[in-house]
């Protein structure tokens, strides 16, 4: 099959936040090859918090970019030149993994290709613990690949990072399929979330909270991972029985879009854009991975 199953939204065409704008001759030159595009991705961008580098506090405000435009704009107000001429990464901008996967789901768009981001959990850097993730989705060889732009080479767990296989233990599990087997009681929540050393973002409510992240990218509010909005509570809040009913409901649909059915995807979208406890509208309040105050953001932009 040349082209992929028909969906609810057209993953070929840019949304707001992955639209290039005036820069969009920088991606036009970019590789569509998962590994080459992945190299420039980490070339771009570095991880704010896991790169092993000592980052300038100035350019910490890069994590909060949340348009490729302006992480775009930034990168060439100190790197005038292809996004493939190496940078130092001290100069480069500060982000994470729904940043990298950004900038390869617009290059991907801006050559034609069906991509969009897949928000979830991976269990291949830490062993014993899910650390919330975004990964790229791509239809490339007449299937939907997924590719992990921000890993270089083979991990234990994580064999091949530029096609990663489906169910493996130590794998990439979408945050649907980590919900619902929570709900089953075969994982343990209280191992999925930021990092084994912040206590207050995992569980049970960190989980819901990734599925309603996983449906707002899927239809194209790639939003920031500490964006709040919805039923997105500040850490600690617990889950009811009612809000877990709600979440198994919209994994259910997840799950079934992902597995070919292309009613369960339109019934999707059209909860989402009914359901104000999934649809960020036209506002959310920006949190930060640095403690800084949360801030009303308003989310005007056109594609």
């Amino acid at each position: 099959m040349d082209k992929p199953p028909v969906s609810a939204v057209d993953h070929a065409a840019h949304t707001p936040y992955s639209a290039p704008g005036a820069h969009a001759s920088l991606l036009d030159a970019l590789p569509t090859d998962p590994a080459a595009l992945s190299a420039v991705a980490r070339n771009v961008i570095v991880h704010y918090r896991a790169s092993g580098e000592e980052l300038p506090a100035v350019t910490r405000g890069d994590i909060c970019l949340r348009w490729i435009e302006d992480i775009l704009s930034t990168d060439q107000a100190r790197h005038p030149e292809p996004l493939d001429r190496p940078r130092e990464a001290s100069a480069r901008v500060q982000g994470c993994c729904r940043d990298h996967t950004l900038l390869c789901v617009a290059a991907l768009r801006q050559h034609g290709i069906p991509a969009r981001s897949r928000v979830g959990f991976a269990g291949y850097f830490t062993p014993g613990w899910h650390h919330d993730h975004v990964i790229v989705e791509a239809w490339l060889d007449g299937r939907w690949r997924r590719f992990d732009p921000e890993v270089a080479g083979p991990l234990e767990g994580l064999p091949d990072p530029m096609d990663i296989a489906l169910g493996r233990p130590r794998g990439f599990l979408t945050a649907a399929q980590a919900w619902v087997r929570f709900r089953e009681g075969e994982l343990d929540a209280d191992t999925f979330g930021v990092a084994p050393e912040v206590p207050m973002l995992r569980g049970d409510r960190f989980l819901l909270e990734e599925v309603i992240y996983e449906v707002a990218h899927r239809f194209g509010d790639e939003l920031l991972l500490w964006d709040g909005w919805g039923r997105i509570e500040p850490p600690g809040a617990g889950v009811s029985e009612a809000e877990a009913a709600w979440a198994d409901d919209v994994a259910a649909l997840l799950l079934a879009a992902d597995a070919g059915d292309a009613d369960a995807e339109t019934r999707l979208l059209e909860r989402y854009r009914a359901d104000d406890g999934l649809n960020p509208r036209d506002a959310v309040i920006q949190a930060s991975p640095f403690g800084d105050e949360p801030i009303l953001v308003r989310l005007a932009r056109s594609a």
